[in-house]
């Protein structure tokens, strides 16, 4: 079975438009910076260079410095699919990041979106 597109997207292609979606709303970069890197355990150093680098989304995750273990409480729909039913490793932690960057859109509070 052939890989699904975005698993070879850079992540900077899309960076700009989870920006774009959280500024549209009234939140800033910052915002989804920290999101990001509460996710994956890249610090904003390392988040920079993962995007100089155009990694790709199955890179970026797979080589996460540390998952964070707070993201199976992400629950809900994202493109038509409940995020917590997704059996493909890969695409769940694609789709953590965008059900919380549309959180972060929506309004909600910083403190909710990072499940503390």
């Amino acid at each position: 079975m052939a890989k699904h597109q975005i698993y070879t997207m850079s992540v900077a292609r899309v960076y700009p438009l989870y920006i774009a979606k959280a500024e549209k709303k009234g939140r800033t970069k910052t915002e989804v910076d920290e999101i990001i890197c509460w996710l994956t355990g890249y610090s904003q150093e390392e988040l920079e260079e993962q995007l100089e680098k155009q990694t790709d989304f199955e890179t970026f995750f797979a080589e996460a410095p540390k998952l964070n273990s707070s993201r199976a409480l992400i629950k809900g729909v994202v493109c038509g699919v409940r995020v917590e039913n997704i059996e493909e490793p890969i695409m769940r932690e694609i789709r953590y990041l965008d059900k919380l960057i549309d959180e972060l859109a929506k309004g909600k509070a910083m403190e909710k979106i990072l499940r503390k």
